[in-house]
């Protein structure tokens, strides 16, 4: 099957899926690229896959072929992707593991995607983003993660309900603190859920005073933050040693 036309149903349907309200209603959100499609493909969460005409790879699954005309259109890169992927959000596992990451209003794409692949990168599968933050099928964060979202249980909560949830399993909260907290390199918790905050504000007051310890990164005084981005990547990587 080929489609060519703009006014085609599905292809109506899923031009709506780059718009948040409508990937919210429909449970379903847009990846492209190969990379991306072959990650998808080993989660079980494709439901259809649109190639780019005359494209003869053989991914195994059932193909809708499309003209270059929608494929541009469906599309948010510059260049023209040979495949897009329609999928349904990740499924929402309970906690099981003993490291977890909380994020409190992080809003740009391209920190929270970095994230979700450092997180994977150092044994965190399980990240609980507040209800504030941005939209995990954002077309950004998706290709930012390197379709690493795939392999994670990411949740979106009220993260002051699930701390005190935490806490009652004995996990140790850690939060940072450039003035008063810990060496991160000086601790070593066997159960820990890290809590990392906003780009511009950090993580709010109330959550603050919840944490157990305070950590920070040891690095030259010239410099005065980090983004929050690389910072919960080194965190996690010294937490992991």
């Amino acid at each position: 099957m080929l489609i060519t036309s703009l006014d085609n149903q599905k292809i109506k349907k899923y031009l709506k899926l780059k718009i948040k309200k409508f990937r919210d209603e429909e449970k379903l959100f847009l990846i492209e690229g190969e990379h991306l499609v072959e990650e998808a493909l080993k989660s079980d969460l494709l439901v259809d896959l649109l190639v780019l005409d005359g494209n003869i790879k053989d991914y195994h699954f059932p193909i809708t072929y499309v003209g270059s005309k929608v494929m541009k259109k469906l599309s948010n890169m510059d260049s023209v992707p040979s495949v897009i992927g329609v999928c349904k959000f990740l499924e929402e596992k309970e906690i099981t593991g003993n490291r977890v990451l909380l994020l409190d209003d992080i809003q740009d794409p391209g920190n929270l995607g970095t994230i979700i692949r450092s997180s994977l990168a150092f044994s965190v599968f399980d990240i609980i983003l507040n209800l504030n933050s941005v939209d995990l099928y954002n077309d950004k964060v998706i290709r930012s993660s390197q379709g690493m979202i795939f392999q994670m249980n990411i949740l979106r909560r009220d993260l002051g309900k699930v701390i005190t949830d935490l806490k009652k399993k004995d996990y140790v909260i850690l939060g940072t603190d450039v003035f008063k907290g810990i060496d991160v390199k000086d601790i070593s918790p066997e159960k820990f859920a890290l809590i990392m905050g906003n780009e511009g504000s950090g993580v709010k007051a109330e959550l603050k005073k919840m944490c157990d310890k305070n950590l920070y990164i040891k690095m030259n005084s010239k410099v005065e933050s980090l983004n929050v981005g690389v910072a919960t990547s080194i965190l996690l990587y010294e937490l992991n040693r």
